[in-house]
């Protein structure tokens, strides 16, 4: 019988993009509209979708070995005591920052401080975080669970604020809605049960998932660059072409011509290629990487 390592994938939202995810990973994941188990091609793997809000319960409690959830919902489930997190993966696809819960308000609210919503209402999912961030501020209000739409509610007037997760804030202040302050900051964390990552054979694919994981989405920001150059300008490239360790450089047949290969910040490409052209580099190559170990 093949020992299976029962892993939980996010429904929702990042559903799409950790499926993207775990391709480049090296895992093919299959789903199915109105089935929440998909299909994956390891065998020593099953696969269940399960909301984020509520993954963290089902790791602790051993019903997944591992998944995948946000730093926030192991706080509002009061589980960061109950799972092991292996690591963040940070596969936001509008930004690379840390999501962010943000206590939210009208434009023309009078409320200007946190200390301002004594006595009010507050609307949001986040509902026992948002507790506990008020009782640490010293602050008394009214916290209702939102089961959607939560910023119409502040719009609409419905309540005097709501804690709701933001990228950008772009969406907020679209809605006429301004920020008072950060309740906390959240990534997507790979977390697994106790008793499954203490046993040996489960502790292996754990840690095999999550360095190939981190490897895929490390290697989103990296590219690799390949260029011949003539060793003549070799020391002028050198000093500004940067590398993981330093650039690999092999001779040419052609006699004083190398071969360099270099692994670089994609944001750097569009400032590099110029200045490698213009110190001498020639049939210049931009490749995108699957992996970066």
């Amino acid at each position: 019988m093949t020992t299976s390592l029962k892993l939980g994938l996010p429904k929702g939202s990042l559903e799409q993009s950790t499926i993207e995810l775990f391709a480049q990973a090296g895992w093919h994941i299959t789903p199915f509209s109105r089935n929440y188990f998909p299909v994956i091609d390891d065998p020593e793997l099953t696969c269940s979708l399960v909301r984020p809000q509520e993954m963290a319960v089902y790791v602790a409690d051993g019903t997944l070995d591992l998944g995948l959830t946000g730093q926030d919902w192991i706080r509002e489930r009061d589980c960061e005591e109950k799972v092991i997190p292996i690591t963040l993966l940070e596969y936001s696809k509008s930004s690379n920052k840390p999501c962010r819960w943000v206590l939210v308000v009208r434009k023309d609210s009078p409320v200007q401080t946190l200390a301002d919503l004594q006595g009010k209402r507050i609307a949001t999912e986040l509902e026992h975080a948002t507790r506990r961030y008020l009782q640490q501020n010293g602050v008394e209000a009214e916290v209702i669970f939102s089961w959607g739409a939560t910023e119409a509610k502040a719009v609409e007037g419905l309540v005097d604020a709501v804690v709701e997760i933001t990228e950008t804030g772009s969406t907020i202040h679209a809605h006429g809605l301004r920020i008072v302050d950060e309740v906390m900051q959240t990534s997507t964390c790979l977390i697994a049960n106790p008793t499954a990552y203490a046993d040996p054979w489960k502790k292996e694919k754990i840690d095999q998932i999550s360095l190939l994981l981190s490897a895929a989405l490390a290697a989103r920001h990296k590219v690799m660059l390949k260029m011949n150059v003539h060793s003549d300008n070799m020391p002028e490239i050198l000093k500004f072409l940067p590398s993981l360790n330093a650039p690999t450089v092999s001779r040419l047949s052609d006699d004083g011509w190398l071969a360099v290969e270099s692994v670089v910040d994609r944001k750097q490409v569009r400032m590099l290629i110029p200045r490698l052209k213009t110190a001498g580099a020639v049939g210049i190559l931009e490749y995108d990487l699957k992996k970066v170990v």
